[in-house]
């Protein structure tokens, strides 16, 4: 059997690993001191040493080691050192020139409308600009159909909507009057988009669905606390 002959560490090699593991490949390192990359680890464990955080930052698998041209451990031309100071610092962003074709502050877009102006939204609802104010689209813009409605009766009270009664629709502004349109509770206008979408046949089956499944789950309910109840 032949026995591999020992390779004893000289102080000279340690300082090698204090040195470079920090920031270097080990696999790189290990073939630089004729090593494998176990006994570097181990060594590197010994003497208390982690990898750098820039080493792991920078995609440490890549470093080279020092003797060739492409290394990061050593000085040279194209290396930053600890005293960089990067030719920006203390500058807000990059400024490289161009000012007069920037936007200046509060810059609004060609296409953007002023108030007052009208559009039709995706549903085809016809909208009035009632201000600039940022965040929601709802800040900015309102159907035509609520603000009849508000102009006449006040504010909408909670949990309700403006819609445009059955068989009344229409995006042509001169004919979106307070005759044509009714105040309802959301829970309302949802029943009614539900009969508009099934047929007012299927509306009818889920509201006969729904007071079903009511009532037994009721029973169940009764049947429950009535076991409950005689249970011992």
């Amino acid at each position: 059997m032949t026995t591999r002959s020992r390779h004893p560490w000289t102080e000279e090699d340690r300082a090698t690993v204090a040195r470079l593991y920090p920031d270097a490949n080990t696999e790189r390192l290990a073939a630089h001191l004729g090593r494998s990359p176990r006994s570097i680890y181990q060594q590197a464990e010994a003497m208390g040493l982690k990898k750098s955080p820039e080493y792991f930052v920078g995609g440490g698998g890549s470093r080279w080691l020092p003797g060739d041209p492409r290394s990061l451990l050593v000085d040279g031309p194209t290396r930053f050192t600890r005293a960089h100071t990067p030719w920006n610092k203390g500058m807000k962003g990059l400024d490289i020139g161009g000012k007069a074709t920037r936007f200046r502050k509060g810059h609004k877009p060609q296409t953007t409308l002023p108030v007052g102006d009208y559009r039709l939204n995706p549903d085809g609802h016809l909208q009035r600009k009632i201000g600039e104010a940022s965040g929601n689209n709802s800040k900015r813009w309102r159907c035509v159909a609520e603000l009849v409605w508000v102009e006449a009766n006040g504010p909408l009270p909670a949990g309700c909507i403006v819609v445009f009664k059955p068989g009344q629709f229409t995006n042509a502004l001169e004919q979106i009057t307070l005759d044509r349109v009714e105040c309802v509770t959301r829970a309302e206008n949802l029943r009614r988009n539900s009969a508009h979408r099934h047929g007012p046949e299927m509306s009818k089956l889920y509201q006969l669905k729904g007071a079903i499944t009511r009532q037994v789950n009721r029973i169940n309910q009764e049947a429950q606390e009535a076991r409950d109840t005689a249970a011992p």
